[in-house]
């Protein structure tokens, strides 16, 4: 039985100390049980708990000031078939959050001279025919202006002409939208022969895009997309627990996702003891397993790693930063661009916030910096029934009453 949350001081997983140790950082409130060295605890308590109650699917919340842990705390489910809570070692799964560790991959080997942004997709893809990949830059690709389409097969009939018209292995298995990996984007693009709109010229939200970015990377370096990724960007980062999902990996401390389950349906795939949530990650839900586009698992002390690594230089350089975070194009998110691999928010009378969402089956993650305050928080959840924007909005008000932001 999933225990119940009760706030009294224990002990900090040995994994959260370990990760708070390293970052050299004290925290008011970690886990769930400890609360009341901060001003922001309380109210930041009540905000979560109601979102993410005892028994049900829930999340892990952390701020960072500087270089400390302000709030630390995990509330909620995080595998009902091993009755296992989420706490500080859950791995989550980062959604498309996991662009930017690709974005910035590619930034980082643009400046050690082995690529451009500037490239063409055509001079790593000759065999993708179309004249239209010679307009095509990785820094279009990057920043979802690049006119390609998602052609992925959704229906019967797109999925009946897919498998007649091009070399993949789900001409006999006929689960693409569940297990299909990078090399099935680059199929579809082979042939593609229009865009949606002129590179450069509008924004469109992709995956596939970034699912061939593993292609460029492996081009550009001589080394494995994994190998390469985890040499250059997630050990410089201090990011021990990080991996990219592959359905061979045994991933520890790993939480399922879920979505609202009707009770009065049968479902084989798991279920909470009430019935009222199901799983919904890999195996169930569509386009799961891709890696560039989606596919990271970390801790949330593992990302604060990469917070800290990323704004202190010690991956790419201050002024490459800078361009990733400038907005390339208008999103239809008021008062939001898109830079490369990166949202940037420019609300009158609020600081500047750079930021990302992510869902991925039920994984429901958003992550935000606002470089002016020196301040960093994420919200790492496996349900998908809340309001990232709504709980995004009540963290800044708690911070500006504070006078952080």
């Amino acid at each position: 039985m999933i225990k119940s949350k009760r706030l009294i001081l224990n002990s900090i997983l040995s994994a959260g100390l370990a990760g708070l140790a390293a970052l050299g950082i004290a925290s008011c409130s970690e886990n769930r049980s400890y609360a009341g060295r901060c001003d922001i605890t309380a109210p930041m308590d009540s905000v979560f708990q109601r979102l993410f109650p005892d028994n049900a699917p829930g999340a892990m919340v952390t701020v960072m000031r500087g270089d400390s842990i302000v709030y630390s705390r995990s509330f909620g489910v995080a595998d009902f078939t091993k009755k296992m809570d989420v706490d500080s070692a859950t791995m989550f799964n980062l959604a498309s959050v996991s662009k930017q560790f690709v974005a910035v991959g590619l930034a980082k080997l643009a400046e050690e001279g082995k690529l451009s942004l500037d490239d063409t997709i055509s001079a790593y893809f000759p065999d993708f025919r179309a004249p239209f990949y010679h307009r095509i830059t990785l820094r279009h690709m990057l920043s979802h202006t690049s006119g390609l389409p998602d052609v992925r097969p959704r229906t019967q009939e797109e999925w009946t002409t897919y498998v007649t018209t091009h070399s993949t292995c789900f001409s006999r298995l006929r689960d693409y939208k569940l297990y299909s990996r990078e090399d099935d984007a680059l199929r579809m693009f082979e042939n593609l022969d229009s865009l949606a709109f002129e590179p450069g010229t509008a924004y469109e939200y992709q995956n596939p895009t970034y699912q061939i970015m593993v292609d460029v990377i492996e081009q550009a370096s001589g080394v494995p997309f994994y190998q390469w990724m985890e040499e250059n960007i997630f050990q410089p980062a201090g990011m021990e627990k990080t991996i990219f999902f592959t359905p061979s990996f045994r991933i520890p401390h790993m939480a399922h996702a879920y979505r609202p389950s009707p009770a009065d349906n049968e479902f084989d795939n798991p279920r909470s003891a009430d019935g009222r949530w199901e799983e919904y990650d890999y195996g169930e839900a569509d386009f799961f397993p891709t890696r560039a586009d989606g596919g990271i698992f970390t801790t949330a002390n593992d990302f604060m790693h990469w917070q800290r690594a990323l704004y202190g230089g010690r991956i790419i350089s201050d002024s490459m930063l800078t361009v990733m975070h400038t907005p390339v194009i208008d999103t239809d998110i008021p008062y939001t661009g898109y830079g490369l691999g990166f949202f940037i928010e420019e609300a009158p009378g609020k600081p500047r916030k750079i930021f990302h969402t992510g869902d991925n089956g039920g994984f429901f993650i958003y992550e935000c910096a606002i470089p002016s305050a020196d301040i960093s928080y994420l919200i790492f959840s496996n349900r998908n029934d809340w309001s990232r924007e709504d709980a995004a909005a009540k963290i800044d008000s708690i911070l500006t009453v504070k006078g952080w932001l």
